[in-house]
Order: structure tokens, then C-alpha cells, then sequence
């Protein structure tokens, strides 16, 4: 199917058809989004002398919703501006509109008699080849479409997105009884390549595959916690970050989800799965229906399994439901001997063996929750799919899992796995054991870069679809290697360009990580063509080494720590002026030295999700590895005739004052990170890696010739310098800055205007990298200033003096 998708309608206007409407306006598409006409009008409305038949009243209820949608927080969309995509309406002035869409989805309330009905009405203006979809969590699709066309019937589906449509990336695709394939193929290629989703083709049977799994898990979690006497702290301890799930773990996640969307699923499920060989397990706990009545549903009530309260004097606690009494108490710890042994593992896939083998409750606990997890997963196969590798890219890209269930199984062993289920009074599928008696000990194994898993129809490994596309580097880290320091691995990616990858934890930038982009720097200029520096981790770089930064200054090993920042900068020009194209792709938090690494490519390919900034101020000093100077040069580039070059200069200064951050890739532009006509944005993480590696080669192949060094830098001097401290002095005399930030801000000053000269003067970059230097050298003799990056270490959060 040749479809080109330039217009989408989004049916409902609620929180998720808001979130789905904002994340097609992200990437470009124009978007209609219409709801119902309000019946009654409000106490405003009617002081306002309106009726109901009024445009501002029959729109206010997809204005109001769309509205809410923009402020809440985190985005849904990249950029504010992206919002002129979306155009308002309602369903009875508006709905012949849709017939000039390519895409109709429906996103209204989940009563299979109200979805009937807009289906119904939406036929009567749809153009005929227009695709049309409902994003149901769970009602059938084979009964949405009964007495459509057939032409409707061809192109109907189900489109699940999970929320929040932006940042969740599965996207389930659920075919009707009469749903053309290529429809199918189309949605399938469109959610991963435009949407940047994990696009994952379901069965039509209740909850499809992540809800059917997650709420298992979730509802196992439920039962057992009673059974072996936990408390909600040691779930959450135990089913958060150490697994690889995220931060809020199962408990909190509950609590921000809602009780009662947990509850609808699985009731849904209980009700439509009798056959269900663990139909007992959705049925509700004792205190989960006992929260249910009293109406304690998560954070829309204010309490759930956790409550925020406030003491008389106003201090803040957070409070945690005990389970036996169903009364709030303070937090307990939650410590267990398992969890100690797993701290220097940094890789979550070589924790479960430890984690499963533990001798205290912990172990206990991995052991029967992932027994239930291993035989329930088994059994869904062919039941809710085909392809077990299905189900692990749904729990990975619906719940944020980092491993799936076969994955994991994979990681404690297959034996160990059925040793667990057995443990469970429980069986796996019949065609594990057939799979182990062929030979075949895991579900996947890795050939020539790409990912194969068992399948099970053909009882033999096959290769994983759609790969083509995509670079993984944990499939061509060992076979491709061509370096390797305890700061990086460099990987050739074929067609003469190398990919640097960071293996220090949290990928910060030390003096390991410094020498091995240099060794790659070497390597490529002689052997190969480009660099691309880039991974696959939670995020691209937090920044340079702040431990070891500290280290040297309360040592005052000043000369060392000269050294060292030396060598960061040098570093950094060496990615700008070397002899082969340089590449950064950066995503996720990518801050201080992660940012400035990213300023100083000759290109930057950024996931959309990339949140770039010079953070350097939170720890009392500048940006000191090119940063500093990077954005005096590029406040002198964006000088135009006319521009009052004071303003663009305080624009630049204010965004390494402030640390400011982007919520997208798309702000970084804003910010002056990014640079349009030589950055771009890739939404889909996942080809993140191909793309720059692509981007790299064409830079070599279209003849490139390194950089001449910058001479012709223009710095205002004393004219500028006299600008910021009037500046700084104002902000203390407010107190909206203290003492400290104040000579911080001072000593960014003094770098941004090219010191204290006495009229406007073109530099090269290097004086700018001296002053920069000699500016984070002095601050990091500051007492507040080692108190801030002390207090950075022990908390992960900026210190205000």
C-alpha cells in the first residue's frame, strides 16, 4: 500500500485522543480533532449572555480538553508551536471534514454501542480507501465493524496506543474479521518509521497482548504480596529500577494509573478468558476491593497504596498503606541481602541469575514471581500471538520493561526457568519442552548482527523481521570490535564508519572515555571514512566526571585538574576539526559535557526524546570543556545586520545561567544547541544509530575537507562585560541570586565577552578555551562551590546557595 498520511481526524478528545492527536502533530501531520456538542451550558457561559449555538460553546468541549492536554506535564507535545497542526471542530458541524483525512481514528469513551454509533455516522462522510481505526484497550474489533461496508470493513482496525502517546512506544494493531493485510503491512511500517513506535500486530482477544501480560503481572504481584507477608515499600524496592522496570515500580505506577483502569482490564479479562488456565488470579484481592469502595483509587483521589500529606508545620510526607490494616503509616525501609549483591553489576540482564539465587525473601520473591511469569507467558502463545518475541516487545514498549519475559528466561537459563515454574505447581507450554528436546536451550540467539528467536510453528531459530533498518549494538559490540578501554568500546559499523559507544556508568565523561574518543579520532582518520559516537543505554551522557572533579579540587591538585580540562577541550575540537566527518547522536538526558560534545560535531542526529543542556551551573562553575566559548561563538554567528548584538549575546548567557534544559530535541533549536540546516531530529530511538552512521558516509562521499580554525570571532569586550555585572549586581541586590551565583555568573560574563578588552575584537577559538579554562579553574577553588558539586554527588540534584 503506496498511502501517504498528510491528514488525520482523532475522534474524542479525552486524555488520550488528545495525547494522539498532539504526537501526530509532532511529526508534521495536520490534524482534526472532534468531540461531542456540550448539552448545557456553564455558569460562565450563561453570565456571558451565550447560547447553545454558539461556536465558542459547541467547541468548548475539545477546546478545554486540548488546552488542558498542552499544560499538562510532561508535554505531549515537542513544541509548543506544533500545536497550530491541530485544528478543533465538533462532531455535528465538522464531521464532513473527515472525508478530506486520510486517516480516521476513534478515540471515544470504551461502550462498543457508542463506538457503533460514531462508526456508523462516520461512514456517511468517509471517502472510501480512507483508513479508519479505534484505539480500544479492549473491546473486540470483530464487533465494531459488523454492518460497515465492506470498503470500511477492508480498511478497519484496532490501533492501540498506550498512554502517553508520546512518550509510550507500543502501538498495538489489532485486525477485524475483514481487514485487508496490506492495511495491516502499511500500520505496521507506519507506527515504527513516522510514529517511532514498537508496532506490534495483534490477535483480537481481550486486553491484546501488553494489557493481557501487564495486568497478569500486576495481578500476580496482587495475591502473592498477601501470601509471603510483604509490604507495598519491599514490591516496589524489588519490581522497580534493579530489574529494569521504571522508577514507580508496580505499586506507584498502580497509583498513577488509577485503581480503577487496572481494575476495569482485568474484570474485562476475568469475564471474556474463562478458559484461562490462571483465571483466579483476576479476581480481586480483599484490599484492593476494599480500596475500590472507599474510593482510594491513586493519585486522582489523592490516595491510593501511597498518600501525600502535610504536617502542622507544613512539611511534606508521603504515606504508604499497610496492607493487613488498610491504614496509612509512615514509609518503612525496604532492605534485602539479594539487592546488596547486585550493585556492582551494571548490566540488568546479568542481574536475574544473581536476584533469582538469593537465599532471603528477596530471592524468594524473584523466584515464584517469575515461575508465574515464564509458564503464563508460554501459554499465551498461539492464543494472544505467534511470535513470542511479540510479547516481549510489547512489555518493553507498553510498561518500560528493559527485558521481556522470554528474555529474562533467557537470562536466569532455561532449566532454572522450569525449575521455578515447577516450584509454582505450575507447567510450561508443551512446546518448550519440545523446543529443549530439538536441541534449543534459549528463545533467542544472535547471528551475523541480527537478532533471531524460536519459532515455534517451525521449530527452529529465525530471524527477528525488520531488523534491516536498525543498528543494534549489543548484537555487533563483541564481533565488530575494533578498541576497547574501561571508558569505551568502538565498534565498526561497516561501510568505512566506526561508532564510539560509552561504557562508563551513566556514560559520563572521564579521562578513560576523553582517550578512547581520541583513539577512535585516530583510528577513523586513518582506516575509515567517519565517526558516529552514539549508544543504546537509557541516555546519551550526563555530563563530564564530576566525582573526579571534586576529587582534584579538595586535593587542590589544581596543575591535574588544569590537565584535565585541557584535555576535555582539546578533545572536543579534535571532534570539530578532525580529518573524517564526526556524528553525535545523542537521547535522553545528554548534559553538561554530553551537550558540549554534541555542540562541537560536525553533525548531530537527535532523538526527538533528547534532553540537552549546559547544566554546569547547578554545581557551581561554567561550562568548561568548549561550552562556555561554543556559545560566544555562536551568539557571533547569529549576529545580523540590525540585530542589537548586546541582546543576542545576554540570550545565549542566560541559557548556560539558567541551565536550561529542552523537554524535546525539537526545543534544543530554541536554545541555540541545535542548528537548523545541519541538525536533524529522528523520532524512532531505535534508528537513531543507522541514521547517523547513513549521515556520516554521505558527508565522506560528498568530498569532506576538515575545518579551517576559527580566527574571526567577534567579542564585545568591556561593552558587554559592563552589561552583565550591572546585570548580576541588580539579581543579588533582589536576592533573586545569592553571592555565589552571582561570581559564577560573572565569570561566564567575563568568557562570553572576551574579557575586559576595550572595544569589539575578532579572536580565535583557543584565546575563548583559555578564558574558559581559567574561569572553571578559579571556581573550583570556591568552598560553595565543592560544597555544590558534594551535595550534586550524594543527591543526584543541584544545590542553590
Amino acid at each position: 500500500m503506496n498511502k501517504h498520511i498528510k491528514r488525520v481526524a482523532v475522534i474524542g478528545s479525552g486524555i488520550m485522543g488528545s495525547g494522539i492527536a498532539c504526537h501526530f502533530a509532532n511529526i508534521g501531520v495536520e490534524v482534526l480533532l472532534l468531540d461531542i456538542v456540550p448539552r448545557e451550558l456553564t455558569d460562565k457561559e450563561k453570565a456571558k449572555g451565550l447560547t447553545l449555538e454558539d461556536n465558542v460553546v459547541r467547541n468548548r468541549l475539545v477546546n478545554d480538553a486540548l488546552t488542558t492536554a498542552l499544560k499538562s506535564k510532561p508535554s505531549p507535545i515537542y513544541h509548543q508551536k506544533f500545536a497550530n497542526r491541530i485544528t478543533t471542530g465538533n462532531l455535528e458541524d465538522d464531521i464532513t471534514k473527515v472525508s478530506k483525512v486520510d486517516w480516521i481514528i476513534e478515540v471515544v469513551v470504551e461502550r462498543l454501542d457508542i463506538k457503533k454509533q460514531v462508526f456508523e455516522n462516520l461512514e456517511k462522510h468517509r471517502t472510501p480507501g480512507t483508513l479508519i481505526t479505534s484505539n480500544t484497550s479492549g473491546i473486540p474489533i470483530k464487533f465494531m465493524s459488523e454492518g460497515r461496508s465492506d470498503d470500511f470493513q477492508k480498511h478497519f482496525c484496532g490501533t492501540h496506543f498506550f498512554n502517553p502517546a508520546r512518550y509510550l512506544k507500543l502501538f498495538e494493531i489489532i485486525p477485524g474479521p475483514k481487514t485487508a493485510p496490506e492495511v495491516l503491512d502499511f500500520l505496521n511500517g507506519y507506527g515504527e518509521q513516522f510514529l517511532g513506535k514498537t508496532s506490534v500486530v495483534a490477535k483480537d482477544t481481550p486486553a491484546f497482548i501488553g494489557n493481557r501480560i501487564g495486568i497478569f503481572s500486576i495481578q500476580s504481584l496482587f495475591h502473592m504480596v498477601k501470601e509471603m507477608g510483604m509490604t507495598v515499600e519491599e514490591v516496589d524496592k524489588l519490581t522497580g529500577p534493579v530489574i529494569g522496570r521504571p522508577k514507580s515500580a508496580t505499586f506507584r505506577t498502580v497509583d498513577v494509573v488509577g485503581l480503577d483502569t487496572l481494575v476495569h482490564v482485568a474484570n474485562g479479562i476475568s469475564e471474556n478468558c474463562k478458559e484461562d488456565e490462571r483465571h483466579a488470579l483476576f479476581s480481586l484481592p480483599d484490599f484492593i476491593s476494599t480500596m475500590m469502595d472507599n474510593k482510594w483509587l491513586g493519585s486522582k483521589t489523592g490516595q491510593g497504596f501511597y498518600k501525600k500529606t502535610k504536617d502542622d508545620k507544613g512539611k511534606t510526607e508521603i504515606l504508604t498503606l499497610d496492607l493487613d490494616t488498610m491504614e496509612y503509616r509512615s514509609k518503612k525501609s525496604a532492605k534485602f541481602a539479594t539487592l546488596e549483591l547486585t550493585k556492582t553489576i551494571d548490566k540488568v540482564v546479568d542481574r536475574f541469575s544473581v536476584l533469582t539465587g538469593g537465599k532471603d525473601k528477596a530471592g524468594e520473591f524473584y523466584r515464584k514471581s517469575f515461575g508465574a511469569l515464564f509458564a503464563y507467558v508460554s501459554h499465551r502463545i498461539p492464543e494472544i500471538t505467534d511470535e513470542l518475541y511479540k510479547i516481549d516487545d510489547a512489555m518493553k514498549a507498553g510498561f518500560g520493561w528493559e527485558h521481556g519475559p522470554f528474555q529474562i528466561w533467557d537470562a536466569v537459563g532455561l532449566d532454572k526457568g522450569l525449575e521455578f515454574i515447577a516450584a509454582e505447581n505450575q507447567k510450561a507450554a508443551s512446546w518448550v519442552a519440545e523446543m529443549k528436546s530439538a536441541g534449543i536451550n534459549s528463545f533467542y540467539s544472535v547471528k551475523d548482527g541480527a537478532t533471531y528467536f524460536y519459532d515455534i510453528p517451525k521449530k527452529e531459530m529465525v530471524k527477528i523481521p525488520g531488523q534491516d533498518a536498525f543498528i543494534i549494538l549489543d548484537n555487533i559490540r563483541k564481533s565488530n570490535e575494533v578498541f576497547k578501554n574501561s571508558g569505551v568500546v568502538v565498534e565498526d559499523l561497516g561501510d568505512g564508519i566506526l561508532n564510539v559507544e560509552f561504557q562508563s556508568k551513566m556514560n559520563t565523561i572521564g579521562g578513560d572515555v576523553l582517550a578512547g574518543l581520541n583513539k577512535a579520532i585516530d583510528l577513523a582518520e586513518k582506516d575509515f571514512q567517519g565517526l558516529v559516537v552514539g549508544n543504546q543505554a537509557a541516555n546519551f551522557s550526563v555530563g563530564a566526571n564530576i566525582g573526579m572533579i571534586f576529587m582534584m579540587a579538595v586535593e587542590q591538585e589544581y596543575d591535574e585538574l588544569n590537565m584535565a580540562i585541557k584535555m576535555f577541550q582539546d578533545t572536543m575540537m579534535r571532534m570539530r576539526y578532525s580529518a573524517i566527518p564526526t556524528v553525535s547522536a545523542p537521547h535522553g538526558m545528554t548534559l553538561g559535557g554530553g551537550c558540549e560534545l554534541s555542540l562541537h560535531a560536525d553533525k548531530v542526529v537527535a532523538a526527538a526524546e533528547t534532553y540537552i543542556g549546559l547544566v554546569e551551573f547547578g554545581v557551581g562553575v561554567i561550562p568548561g570543556g568548549g561550552g562556555s566559548k561554543e556559545f560566544a561563538l555562536r551568539a557571533q554567528d547569529s549576529f545580523r545586520k540590525g540585530d542589537v548584538e548586546l541582546n543576542v549575546l545576554q540570550e545565549y548567557f542566560l541559557t548556560i545561567g539558567m541551565a536550561k534544559v529542552s523537554t524535546s530535541a525539537y526545543e534544543a533549536y530554541d536554545l541555540g544547541i541545535l542548528q537548523h540546516g545541519k541538525d536533524i531530529v529522528v523520532v524512532n530511538k531505535d534508528r537513531q544509530i543507522a541514521t547517523a552512521k547513513a549521515h556520516a558516509k554521505l558527508m565522506a562521499e560528498a568530498g569532506y575537507t576538515q575545518p579551517v580554525k576559527r580566527k574571526d570571532i567577534k567579542v564585545l569586550g568591556k561593552q558587554a562585560l559592563g552589561m552583565f555585572l550591572v546585570g548580576t549586581d541588580s539579581m543579588e541586590a533582589s536576592n533573586y541570586i545569592s553571592e555565589h551565583d552571582k561570581k559564577i555568573a560573572n565569570k561566564l560574563a567575563y568568557v562570553m565577552a572576551g574579557g575586559d578588552l576595550s572595544e569589539p575584537t575578532l579572536v580565535n577559538e583557543q584565546y575563548l578555551l583559555d578564558l574558559e579554562r581559567e574561569a572553571f579553574l578559579s571556581l573550583c577553588t570556591e568552598r560553595k562551590t565543592l560544597e555544590r558539586i558534594q551535595h550534586m554527588l550524594k543527591t543526584g540534584k543541584p544545590l542553590r546557595n
